[in-house]
C-alpha cells in the first residue's frame, strides 16, 4: 500500500512538473515574439538577460536551502555551456525569422534527432513501429515549412541549427546528471554563469552594446519590464526542462513538447495574424498523428516491460 502511494506521489510530481513546463513554455513563445515585434530587442542580448536572470534565480534558490550547490570542475560543464547558449540563441533567431507555426513544427524534428543520437552514439535501440512514427511528423514538418507562404531561408537554416544543438544539449543534459551525481538546480547552477560569461564575450561581436538597438541603448520602461519578465519565465523554464529531463527522459520531454504546439500556433493566428493555408494544416495535422502514434506505442512498449519484470520469479 506504502509503495502504491509513493508511485502515485511521484507519477503526481511528474505530472506537475509537465504542467508548469508547458504553461511557462508557451507564455515565453509569445512573450519572445512579442518583444521582437514590437520593441525589436535583439536576439543574443534578450538570451544574455535569460542566462543571468536564471543564475540569481538559483542563488537566490541556494540561500534559501532549496537546494546545496555541489563542487563540479568547469571543464566537465564547457561543452554542455556552449551547447545550451546555442540551444537558446538559434531557437530565438528560429522564432524572430520565422512564424510561429514553422518556429513550433520545426522543434518537432528534434525527437527524430534526438533518436538518431541515442541509437548511433549512445548505442539505444527503439523498435520498428517507434521509428516509424517519425515519418509523419517529418512528413508534416516538411509540408508545413514547403506551403508557408511567409518562408524565409535564413529562418529555416536557423531552426535546422537549434533543431541539432537542441537535441545534443538535452541528450547531453540527462547523461550529464547521471554521470555527475547532481540534480537539475545543482547543475544549471554551474552551467548559467558560464553560458553567460560565453555570450558576454560574443554579443559585442554581433549586437550594438550601447546606443539605438543595443543592451544599453534608450528602450522604453515597457519594453525593459517586458525583457525582465521573459528572464524570469526563462527561468522557470530552464529549471522546468532540467528537472523533467532528470526525471523521465529527453524523448518523453520532447513529445510532450509537441503537444505545445497546438496552444502554440492558436495563439500565433490570433495574436501576429499568422496565415494558415490547406496543405500547412495538413502538416500540422500528420505532425500531431505522428506524436500520438509514437506516445501510444512507447507507453505501450513501458507497460510490457514493466509486466514482463513482475512476473519474474
Amino acid at each position: 500500500m506504502a509503495s502504491l502511494v509513493d508511485r502515485m506521489r511521484g507519477h503526481g510530481r511528474i505530472a506537475a512538473g509537465l504542467l508548469f513546463n508547458l504553461l511557462v513554455s508557451i507564455c515565453i513563445v509569445f512573450l519572445n515574439k512579442w518583444i521582437y515585434v514590437h520593441h525589436g530587442f535583439p536576439n543574443m542580448s534578450l538570451t544574455l538577460v535569460h542566462f543571468v536572470v536564471t543564475w540569481l534565480g538559483l542563488y537566490i534558490c541556494q540561500k534559501l536551502d532549496i537546494f546545496a550547490p555541489k563542487s563540479l570542475p568547469p571543464s566537465k560543464l564547457l561543452l554542455l555551456a556552449l551547447s545550451f547558449c546555442g540551444f537558446v540563441v538559434f531557437t530565438n533567431l528560429s522564432l524572430q525569422n520565422n512564424t510561429i507555426g514553422t518556429y513550433q513544427l520545426a522543434k518537432a524534428m528534434t525527437t527524430p534527432v534526438i533518436i538518431a543520437i541515442q541509437t548511433f552514439c549512445y548505442q539505444k535501440t527503439f523498435s520498428t513501429r517507434i521509428q516509424l512514427t517519425l515519418i509523419p511528423i517529418t512528413l508534416g514538418v516538411i509540408l508545413n515549412s514547403y506551403y508557408d507562404v511567409k518562408f524565409n531561408f535564413l529562418g529555416m537554416v536557423f531552426a535546422a541549427l537549434g533543431v541539432l544543438v537542441t537535441s545534443l544539449y538535452q541528450v547531453w543534459v540527462g547523461a550529464k546528471q547521471h554521470e555527475l551525481q547532481v540534480n537539475s538546480m545543482q547543475l544549471l547552477y554551474y552551467q548559467a554563469p558560464m553560458s553567460s560569461a560565453m555570450l558576454l564575450v560574443a554579443v559585442p561581436f554581433f549586437e550594438p552594446v550601447f546606443g539605438e538597438g543595443g543592451i544599453f541603448g534608450p528602450w522604453s520602461v515597457s519594453a525593459l519590464l517586458m525583457v525582465l519578465l521573459s528572464g524570469v519565465i526563462a527561468f522557470m523554464v530552464n529549471l522546468s526542462i532540467y528537472w523533467i529531463i532528470g526525471n523521465t527522459s529527453p524523448v518523453t520531454y520532447n513529445m510532450f513538447g509537441h503537444f505545445k504546439f497546438c496552444i502554440t500556433l492558436f495563439g500565433g493566428y490570433v495574436l501576429f495574424k499568422d496565415p494558415l493555408s490547406i496543405n500547412q494544416a495538413l502538416g500540422i495535422l500528420c505532425t500531431l498523428f505522428g506524436i500520438l502514434t509514437y506516445t501510444h506505442f512507447k507507453l505501450s512498449e513501458q507497460e510490457g516491460s514493466k509486466n514482463k519484470l513482475a512476473q519474474r520469479p
